[in-house]
């Protein structure tokens, strides 16, 4: 990868659902340490909650804004006495709402310059890389398709440019990760130019089984406590692939790890770093893999992201938050819930109604569209096997 010609490569985010933080302390650290390797990219790749981000990314979103919101929707989902499976949780709805709302009003226009969403076509699962956008309606629609998990977030799959699209993810996670000009980014422990060198949740269970676990917590969110860590861990992880190409100017996870800087010596340099030292002399060090439970500080290593997910992660002081979080709170909630759930699900459900009346045409005429298709070949087939039965 040529890293020195500007746009000459790209940057692929890996859908994650609520894992995707890590890509926020990954773009993080590269603003900091090495910001030519984002001005100079070519295009930002992502698919679900990685082009989401890659979104927020190319329209300027500041780092509090994505912490807070997406840390914010984990809050809420908490505080739903069923978590996901509760009639409130509408994760598109609500991620869509807020696209509208703070998306600036140019942002097709950004994203058709820097912009790459990974779609899934229905219904034959073939992948779609969309790159141009004609309005700021049609980007976030982009989006929507490629959040809209199937089962997860609802049965009928959104529209986009007169097809139908869902998750980006079930057909081209990485996009573009086999192309030697692509730096890919992902949560999930693996081979990728940017990704934990060991899983991030530690589990007794076989490493089948613990990437299971990681699949388990993107779509079942943690504690907000543990996607700050995860986004921490983005942090450092970019850290060392910086390091590991001699694009940073000192060994800052060699200090992290071992508390006292590298000593030079005379030779050849590392194999893992290009790095030159003074008078002649190079480092002879290999990068560290360095995890959020080995930095003591995280506030002096990286002030603002500490602080953008500390301000997230912070819960509201009132006396009926904190009864809630109680023991007290959570048994008098599953108590009360044979009364409550009936009516909450009918507003819910009612609300929802509401807000598809505008599309219940075009996905009416979609579902007849789909079951005279089935009709038909259902016809097609039991006809066939009636004459090979005759003959």
């Amino acid at each position: 990868m040529d890293l020195e010609k500007e746009g000459s490569w790209s940057i692929s985010f890996a859908g994650s659902g609520f894992l995707g933080l890590y890509h926020v302390g990954v773009t993080h650290c590269l603003q900091e340490h090495a910001p030519s390797l984002l001005q100079g990219a070519h295009r930002f790749y992502g698919s679900s909650s990685g082009a989401l981000y890659a979104t927020c990314f190319v329209c300027g979103m500041s780092v509090d804004y994505c912490c807070s919101n997406l840390l914010g929707m984990i809050k809420v989902i908490k505080r739903l006495s069923l978590g996901i499976f509760h009639p409130a949780f509408a994760p598109i709805d609500h991620i869509k709402s807020v696209l509208q709302k703070t998306l600036p009003n140019n942002a097709h226009i950004l994203a058709s310059k820097r912009l790459g969403i990974s779609l899934t076509h229905w219904p034959d699962g073939k992948n779609v890389i969309v790159t141009n956008f004609a309005t700021r309606d049609e980007l976030i629609q982009a989006m929507v398709c490629t959040l809209y998990f199937p089962v997860y977030c609802g049965v009928i799959p959104p529209e986009f440019r007169g097809e139908r699209y869902f998750d980006g993810a079930l057909s081209n996670n990485v996009p573009f990760k086999n192309n030697g000009s692509t730096i890919t980014v992902s949560p999930y422990h693996g081979t990728l130019d940017i990704c934990p060198q060991e899983n991030i949740v530690k589990s007794s269970l076989p490493f089948y089984n613990r990437k299971f676990l990681m699949g388990y917590l993107a779509l079942f969110p943690p504690s907000p406590e543990v996607v700050a860590d995860i986004c921490r861990q983005g942090y450092l992880d970019a850290l060392r692939f910086l390091e590991m190409r001699g694009l940073t100017k000192e060994p800052i996870l060699w200090s992290l790890a071992s508390k006292a800087p590298p000593c030079p010596a005379e030779g050849t340099q590392n194999s893992g770093c290009n790095q030159e030292g003074k008078a002649g002399l190079t480092l002879n060090w290999a990068v560290p893999n360095v995890l959020v439970k080995d930095v003591p500080n995280f506030e002096q290593l990286l002030p603002e992201l500490e602080a953008a997910l500390r301000k997230a992660c912070m819960r509201k002081p009132g006396l009926w938050a904190r009864f809630w979080w109680s023991g007290s709170g959570q048994v008098l909630t599953y108590l009360l819930l044979p009364c409550t759930l009936p009516v909450e699900y009918v507003y819910f459900r009612s609300k929802r109604v509401m807000v598809w009346l505008p599309d219940a045409p075009a996905d009416l005429r979609w579902m007849l569209g789909q079951l005279w298709s089935l009709v038909h070949e259902l016809y097609s087939w039991t006809k066939t096997q009636l004459l090979w039965a005759v003959r």
